[in-house]
This record gives C-alpha cells, structure tokens and sequence, in this order.
C-alpha cells in the first residue's frame, strides 16, 4: 500500500526524504524487533521507553518508512537531502498511530459493526456474553477480551485487555477477512488514554460502572474518569451508547457524546429494567423487560451486566423474545463467580474481584443468595453458614486500594485469609502488610494472613463446613502466578478441585 494513502487520515507536520510519500509499504510495526524490507516504523513514545531511540534500528532492519515526533536522531547521523528513507513527522505518534494501522489494514470495522465495553468491572462478562449471544443467533463474530480474543470460534491467546493498535487491527482485519458480522471488545482505560482504539469506527458503546483503579497509571480518579469518557466523546452520530443509570458516572460519560443515548437500571427509570424474582447459587429468575427469564448467573451485580447485553442487542435489531431465549441458555465467563463445591456440601466461588468495590459486589452475590435460602427460625440448632474470603493484592500497582480490599472482605465475611495475589516485583508480605494497615484491632480478630495462596486456600476449605462458602478473588480465569517477572502456574480453580478431592 502507498505510503500516501497510509497517513491520509493524520495530521502531518513533514515529510522528508527522496521519493516523499510516493513509495509502497509493506507492513507496520511499532516494534523494531519486528521491523522488515519496506515496513514503516512508528516511533512512539511509551511509559518505558521511547520509540524514537529504535529508529536507526529499524532503517538498519529494512525500514522504508519513519513515522516519528521529533527529528533529533538525524543529528550527526544524516540531513534530509542525504536520507535513504522517508520520514513523516507529526505532533503526536500516539494520537497518528490508531488511523495509520487501521488505514493500512483497509479500515476493516467499515465492514462490521464494532461495539465496545468500558467500565471498571464487568467489561469481560459483558463483551464475551455479546459474543455468545450473537453466535448463537447465528451470526459470525469476534471477541476481544482480557480472558481471550476468538475469530468465529477461533481462540487467539489474549496479552492485554487491549492489544496496541497494530496487533488490533490486524486481529479486526482477520475478522473481516473471515466474514465476522459483529464484533465485541473490552476497552481498558489504558487503550482508550493511549488511542490505540483510535481510527476504529464503533457501531455502539456501552458504560458499566466506574471505581478506582489503574490510579498507578492514571494518578487520580478523574484522570481515570476523564479517559474512560474519552470512548464516548468520539462515537459517531449514528452510534448507540447504553449507560449504567445506577452509577453517577453513567451521564457524564455521555455529556458530550453524539450517540443515541440509552439506560439500563435495576433500580430507576430507565430504557432497560430488571429485578430479581428468585436467586440461587445455580442461577436466577429475571423479570426483564416485562418478560420473566430464567438465568445462569447470580447477583445483582450480573443482573446490570444481562441488562447492558439486552439493552446492545436490541440496539443491533434483535426481537426481545429472541435474545431472552438466548439469554437462558448463556453461561458465566470462566473465573466469573464460578462455583465449585466439594461432596461435603461447601460451596467455592472463584471470581476475578481485584478492586474493593468488585469484591463488596460478589459478597453481596454470595450474601443475597444465602439469605434468600435462610433456614426458618424454626431450625434453631442448624447453624447459619459462613462466609470464608481468601483475597490478595497484585504488587506494582496502585497501593492506595489494598486497605480498602481488605475492610471490604471483613465487612461481609466470618473469616478473611489475606494472601499473595501477583506480587510480581514486590515481596508478598509487603502487599499483605498494607492490606492490614487499613484494618483495626477488632476486625483483625477475624482475619489471618498466609503469603502461600496455595496454603491460604487449604486454610480456608478446612474452616468450612457443610453450606459455608469460600470466596477465593483476584484471579479468577488466570492460570499463573508472577513473582519476580517470571509467570508460574497456579490456578484457583485447579488447586479448589485437588483440594476438595484430597482425603
């Protein structure tokens, strides 16, 4: 493809070099590693390292092209009449680098509709549910989530919630190749913040919720709120955008958006409603919509995330009796609220909650359920069943929410086991220790800590009892464990089931 009809949708400050912009490309990398005869390089600017540095790399590679900021690395090396490639110069390569891949591609999401979730929690259960739900009302899609990416039921490995925007468009460019109809995505605050969605044209977005965290990256609350924004101030005029109206972040995320704005509540006025009718560990019963359906999730938590799936499936023009009967037979995300129980009659709930308000929504789960199958009073010597909460912290992250971690586990649960989650680069009892900093000397009473998350799961089993439940949170779908950059296997549900098979 021309280099000319590569950078058509950016602003360009320069370009330098013999042949201008009239020359072929043959693929885009941000990476020099990956950089081959007649690629362009696009120099960016990370919170690591900065691109800039590779660029002599990457000509040495075969480079045809450099997309960069600033021209300080042609001092002493070359002038522009003496460069043997071309050079494109522009004010922000993060902000070039969305439209540049996604041009290069042939702007695959002309080709589909592309709908994207951001939110602090929920993202994955809803995108990978959309996913579900529109395979089996049989169309093709793709998926791209933090727990795996699938082109038409083709599973791709997932590194990040979102990929940068090279790998992004290639993986929508293969979804286009393979006929997909529909696709569904995860936006990270990081992806949004750093436009590696930019360039992509969205069909629709939806808003789930907003609580802190990723403050390591963005500082503050409303640098995370603002980029989260960010989503729905570039949909486009014939988009949707479907906000959660419980959540007070729900309008200002669409103060300036051109979309169609849509709700969805479990407790208000809004464009889509439910409430709870019946709720068990195996599942629910819904009215939603003023139709009753019977679900596989529980909590109420999952009853907005049902909610934000209808409410985008009607949007896209599905009839409502066709996506609740759908809706019936569509299962938890693995690691989401997945429960195992042992023959003794305990009961395992292994989900992905790493931030206190994601934690206090599964307790509730837990606590909703267990309530509404409370014994009679008649039953005085049948004791009530406990809940026992094994949870950690990942290290190198924000260290302002692991306080807050752990008062929300002894709010709603008998016992607390703190434990290591990934430490990554941090030593375990560190994380551990600032967990209990934010606890006092009463609700430490209830609260034991073990930095061996294996052994801390065996503690929590042997405290249990016929009907208590054990909560085990961080992990969720994650089959590793990373302690000092290196990724060791350990699965929470792996070691629930040898543990609970064990004499």
């Amino acid at each position: 493809m021309k280099l000319s009809k590569i950078i058509q949708n950016i602003a360009v400050k320069a370009i330098l070099g013999p042949a201008g912009a009239d020359i072929e490309i043959t693929d885009v990398d941000i990476d020099s590693r990956r950089v081959g005869k007649g690629h362009l390089f696009v120099a960016m600017r990370g919170t690591q390292t900065d691109g800039h540095q590779y660029i002599a790399k990457a000509i040495e590679q075969g480079a045809a092209a450099i997309l960069c900021e600033d021209l300080a690395w042609m001092e002493g090396n070359t002038t522009p009449d003496a460069l043997t490639v071309t050079v494109v110069q522009v004010e922000s390569t993060m902000n070039a680098v969305g439209p540049v891949a996604t041009a290069f591609q042939g702007n695959p999401t002309d080709h589909f509709k592309l709908v994207g979730v951001t939110g602090t929690n929920g993202k994955t259960t809803i995108a990978t549910l959309l996913y579900n739900m529109f395979r089996k009302l049989g169309f093709k899609c793709g998926l791209l989530s933090t727990v795996c990416n699938y082109i038409d039921g083709e599973p791709i490995p997932a590194t990040h919630t979102t990929p940068d925007a090279i790998e992004l468009n290639r993986l929508l460019r293969r979804m286009d190749d393979e006929g997909c109809q529909y696709v569904f995505m995860e936006c990270s605050s990081h992806a949004i913040h750093q436009q590696r969605i930019g360039g992509l044209k969205f069909a629709g977005g939806i808003f789930t919720n907003l609580t802190r965290d990723h403050l390591d990256y963005h500082k503050t609350v409303e640098n995370y709120r603002n980029a989260k924004k960010m989503f729905f101030d570039m949909l486009p005029k014939d988009a949707f955008a479907i906000i959660n109206a419980d959540d007070k972040n729900g309008a200002f995320m669409v103060q300036n958006t051109k979309a169609t704005v849509k709700t969805y509540s479990t407790r208000s006025m809004a464009d889509f409603k439910a409430r709870i009718v019946e709720c068990h560990f195996e599942g629910m019963y819904l009215e939603m919509d003023g139709r009753e359906v019977g679900v596989q999730f529980i909590g109420r938590f999952n009853v907005s995330n049902l909610l934000a799936v209808y409410g985008a499936a009607r949007m896209l023009g599905q009839q409502p009796d066709d996506i609740l009967l759908v809706m019936s037979t569509l299962k938890s995300v693995a690691g989401r609220l997945e429960p195992i129980r042992s023959a003794e009659g305990v009961t395992a709930i292994v989900d992905y909650a790493h931030t206190p308000d994601a934690l206090e929504n599964v307790l509730r789960a837990i606590h909703e359920v267990l309530d509404g199958n409370a014994r009679p009073s008649s039953m005085p010597s049948q004791p009530s069943p406990k809940v026992i909460t094994v949870c950690g912290a990942g290290g190198n992250r924000d260290k302002g929410k692991r306080p807050l971690m752990a008062q929300e586990a002894v709010k709603q649960s008998d016992r607390v086991i703190i434990t290591s989650d990934n430490p990554r680069f941090e030593e375990p009892q560190d994380i551990i220790n600032d967990m209990l900093a934010g606890l006092n000397a009463q609700q430490m009473k209830k609260v034991v800590s073990i930095a061996d998350r294996r052994e801390a799961i065996k503690t929590a089993v042997m405290l249990a009892v016929k009907g208590d439940v054990i909560l085990i949170a961080g992990k969720g779908h994650e089959d590793y464990q990373e302690i000092k950059g290196v990724k060791h296997h350990f699965d929470d549900r792996e070691v629930v089931r040898e543990i609970f098979q064990a004499p």
